[in-house]
């Protein structure tokens, strides 16, 4: 398949409907033409002809009428869905030590997952791009296809990203600073490439498959190795105009205060992350980590907590303190509806006790109206590429449809 133009189109005025047009029938599932032009609010006649040019296309298909049901003159209503041969799309986390992917059609329905190992926590740019290339080849040929059928790629990887440009200003992935990563990428593979950081995309994810389904305005913070945020103000994921508009892990909380791994001091994410946490631990509680893995590590520093080691509870508790303070800021600056709290960290209360919790409301702006409700969510790799795979088809939906005013 053909890798999609990103200079496709020409800003035609049907662009827009076509895209609400591809969003309904996906939303649906299938729907009849006269439902879209009701939802949407134009004239049947133009739906119609958009939904014609997008069968010819072969986007979208007509679903065989069901049984006994008929329109207003006694005929047949007929359907439309997207057609999920259309398009294969895949998504990708980038992690510590992993890749994670999954394989979806044009429908969103699952086509294969893979787990790939990445050599070192931070690799080259190059290096990255050889990686990704070798698991899209693997994961295709386990369901019988080729690299050159998938139609795009999401990529979502921790950092300060211009998704918009492609650009990866800083990653702690990656060993360069200030790269032009989806160029690379799509230099080395013949799909195009959609870039984020992977907290918008666990946004991404849950708005379509998790717990803010309907919900407009949310945030979602996800703890891993470091601290992430995705803001979706009015159901639009919000980036910034740097790509660095929502680094709420690299937000101030103490002045002149612990090194954080990008380089600044007094970073949330220098007190919360993992890396922070075992910093402290093995300073202060050396005994218990030699010869552990991160995982055993972070095991002993919370058991020691819990079984009520003053150290380890020091740690923890500044950790908690500082992530509560955290919290209320977010909360009195963008007043969301939701907070959803995910990552693999969220296998451990410390950052959602309801001591934690209580704190933060106390840090609220009090109103006459209950604060935001806040969500536990945690989830592994596999659902971060999903919203990975989400950002790709989103954007291979774009080019799609722009492609058919050029062939138009």
């Amino acid at each position: 398949m053909a890798k999609l133009d990103r200079a496709a189109g020409t800003g035609d005025s049907r662009d827009k409907t076509r895209q609400q047009v591809v969003s309904l029938i996906r939303s649906a599932g299938q729907i009849a033409r006269i439902d879209i032009a009701a939802a949407t609010g134009v004239s049947p006649a133009t739906i119609t002809a958009i939904t014609q040019e997008m069968i010819q296309a072969g986007l979208v298909e007509e679903v065989a009428p069901e049984a006994g049901r008929v329109s207003g003159r006694g005929r047949p209503r007929v359907s439309l869905r997207l057609r999920g041969n259309a398009h294969i799309v895949a998504g990708i986390k980038v992690s510590f030590r992993t890749l994670s992917l999954v394989l979806i059609d044009f429908e969103g329905n699952p086509l294969g997952e893979q787990v790939w190992p990445l050599s070192a926590p931070r690799v080259s740019p190059e290096a990255l791009a050889q990686d990704i290339r070798a698991l899209l080849v693997a994961a295709t040929a386990e369901i019988g296809r080729k690299i050159e059928d998938i139609s795009g790629l999401g990529v979502g990887l921790a950092g300060t990203i211009d998704a918009i440009e492609g650009f990866v200003h800083w990653s702690p992935s990656l060993t360069a600073r200030n790269v032009q990563l989806r160029d690379m990428l799509e230099a080395a593979l013949p799909m195009t490439v959609f870039l984020d950081n992977d907290a918008n995309l666990v946004a991404k994810a849950e708005q379509l498959f998790g717990e803010a389904r309907g919900v407009r305005d949310f945030i979602v913070v996800t703890i891993e190795q470091g601290v992430g945020m995705g803001i979706v103000i009015d159901g639009e994921v919000f980036r910034g105009t740097r790509g660095c508009g929502a680094e709420f892990g690299h937000t101030k909380v103490h002045l002149d205060g612990a090194i954080c791994r990008c380089g600044q001091r007094g970073c949330l994410e220098a007190y919360v992350a993992d890396y922070a946490l075992l910093r402290e631990a093995d300073v202060s509680l050396p005994a218990a980590a030699a010869g552990a893995t991160t995982e055993e590590r972070l095991a002993l520093l919370f058991d020691a907590a819990h079984e009520g080691d003053p150290t380890a509870r020091s740690i923890i508790r500044r950790a908690s303190r500082m992530f509560a303070m955290g919290l209320a800021n977010l909360v009195n600056i963008f007043d969301p509806k939701l907070v959803i709290l995910s990552g693999e960290r969220m296998s451990h209360d410390f950052l959602y006790s309801d001591a934690v919790l209580a704190e933060m409301h106390d840090s609220v702006v009090q109103v006459d109206a209950p604060p935001p409700e806040v969500k536990i969510h945690k989830w592994g790799d596999q659902m971060w590429a999903k919203g990975a795979a989400a950002y790709a088809m989103e954007g291979v939906t774009e080019l799609a449809v722009r492609r058919l005013t050029v062939d138009a």
